[in-house]
């Protein structure tokens, strides 16, 4: 299909497109990156636009890299392939080599992505995981949201209409930590079922540090933290695994769509729970 007609606008610099954004008003103005998701909703006609902004060429959104206090900065138009490429955690590696084709890692734009909000985006639950916060912008000023708190429900952010998602920034890791990525895949479109992040840490034989986060299960990607608080202190034992994994769902409304109804989808988020957690204890 073809799109309904819109304006295009495509600033060089970040404080044009803030005021782009700005003057733009809450409905009219939308923003393009890589355009892997965009693109396809304007031509179904599944969302419209009378202004697109390009972001795609604002040097000041690229890069990434380790920080001075031994975490890391991402900039929102680093591409999927980027990420893969510079990324020392192995797992997050093999993670983001699970979306899309080489075409939408290339394109693909990770602010892109978190800013989207699908619930069944894979680097959501990964963010999370990982206690990364996202850096917002506007032409007012600047403020960091955690991702915990970040996704409120299927598109939908805390993100207001006149702000951009400059970079994603996340603390440094605890001493020994170690995570995993395990999803349930459907099998045309890659999409997570169920997609569950893992990052654990064991300090004098039990756990001390436990991040669990699960997409493609509820309205929008989350921290199941009734599985993290079962993990902490436990021995990272197969049975105590299993326990605690059997809070996958709590305080969650599972999905019931075409592709799995609720039951299936609540009971492959408990055994994608375990095997993530299972898999960043090195199992």
């Amino acid at each position: 299909m073809i799109p309904a007609a819109f304006g295009y606008q495509r600033p060089a610099t970040l404080d044009e497109a803030l005021r782009a954004i700005s003057n733009g008003g809450s409905g009219g103005v939308k923003v393009i990156a890589g355009g892997q998701s965009l693109l396809p909703l304007l031509k179904m006609r599944l969302a419209s636009a009378e202004m697109l902004v390009d972001i795609g060429r604002i040097a000041e959104l690229k890069g990434l890299g380790p920080t001075p206090d031994g975490g890391y900065e991402i900039g929102a138009l680093v591409t999927y392939a980027e990420l893969i490429a510079a990324t020392k955690l192995g797992w997050t590696a093999e993670a983001v080599e699970q979306i899309g084709d080489v075409q939408v890692r290339n394109r693909g734009t990770v602010g892109g992505s978190v800013a989207h909000c699908d619930p069944a985006s894979d680097l959501p639950a990964i963010g999370l995981a990982l206690d990364y916060s996202v850096v917002l912008r506007s032409s007012s000023g600047e403020r960091v949201v955690p991702f915990d708190g970040f996704f409120r429900g299927p598109f939908q952010t805390a993100m207001a209409s006149d702000e951009l998602l400059v970079r994603m920034r996340r603390g440094p890791l605890p001493a020994g930590a170690s995570g995993a990525y395990r999803k349930l895949a459907q099998p045309a479109s890659g999409y997570s079922i169920v997609g569950v992040a893992a990052v654990v840490a064991m300090t004098g034989g039990s756990i001390s540090h436990a991040r669990v986060a699960l997409t493609g299960v509820g309205e929008a990607p989350y921290r199941a933290k009734a599985v993290e608080a079962a993990l902490l202190g436990s021995d990272g034992s197969s049975m105590a695994v299993a326990a605690a994994a059997a809070h996958a769902t709590d305080g969650q409304t599972v999905n019931n769509d075409i592709h799995a109804d609720r039951e299936y989808r609540g009971q492959m988020a408990v055994v994608y729970t375990r095997r993530a957690i299972e898999g960043a204890l090195g199992r």
